[in-house]
């Protein structure tokens, strides 16, 4: 068993959150805590990231198995951007485990096609690209891109660059793999599979999962909840904390 670095507020109802590329834990702290008045909130460092120990190979599989071997018997997840493919997959794979599945800012495709919304593949290419001659530009340009056009953008991506700083950056083997996941894995079929209640938040203005992308969705599965806030982009939980907890609440 591989160390996986996990931070735990509260009690209750367990729930767990699965941070994005690039990240770690530290991004939920502030909004884990506020979530804590409801629930146990179990924050986990995906592989490689953060304070946890890397998985060779680095895909969907050795990363899912690696995360459910630390958590609770029975919890809700929640996965924001890469970690809602993470999540997805678990739901997918540990149908006993997962009461609930959340997918923030995220995409069971992340990458766009005819007739599926999301993020044009030669912008993660460009990010690999870049990535390996000027990794920590390309880095913050990622987070940049996270707040673009919002009004108050500045303000959240100073706090996303704080949270970034606290750990190393992942290194460049295990940021390339996290990207061939998103370029290369195709979750639909999982997703329309899935048992468990599905409930889906993303903001209006997110410039890396369109708002089309919950349209799409809910075509291929008619059942699920949608939440599309107004105003926000891919970190809503930073940007619209309050009408993420109540979409949370409303949910679980």
């Amino acid at each position: 068993m591989i160390k996986i670095h996990k931070e735990v507020y509260g009690e209750g109802k367990p729930i767990v959150l699965i941070h994005g590329w690039a990240m770690h834990t530290g991004i939920w702290r502030n909004f884990a805590r506020q979530l804590a008045t409801e629930y146990q909130v179990i924050c986990v460092d995906l592989p490689g990231h953060g304070l946890s120990e890397n998985v060779d190979p680095y895909t969907l599989e050795q990363i899912r198995v690696a995360l459910i071997e630390v958590l609770p018997e029975s919890f809700s997840v929640l996965g924001w951007s890469l970690g809602a493919s993470v999540a997805l997959s678990m739901a997918k794979h540990f149908p006993e485990r997962i009461d609930s599945l959340i997918l923030l800012s995220g995409n069971p495709c992340f990458v766009k096609e005819k007739g599926w919304a999301g993020t044009r593949l030669e912008l993660l290419e460009d990010f690999a690209k870049n990535m390996q001659s000027h990794c920590h530009a390309t880095l913050i340009r990622f987070l940049t891109l996270q707040v673009y056009g919002l009004p108050d953008g500045g303000g959240i991506l100073a706090t996303l660059k704080k949270a970034f700083q606290e750990c190393d950056e992942p290194e460049k083997k295990v940021l390339q793999n996290g990207l061939d996941i998103l370029k290369n894995e195709d979750l639909r079929d999982d997703f329309i599979s899935l048992k468990c209640p599905v409930n889906i938040i993303q903001g209006d203005k997110d410039t890396l999962v369109p708002k089309q992308v919950s349209v799409d969705m809910q075509a291929i599965k008619p059942e699920i909840q949608v939440n599309v806030i107004p105003g926000a982009g891919h970190v809503p939980f930073l940007s619209h904390q309050s009408q993420v907890i109540k979409a949370i609440n409303d949910f679980i």
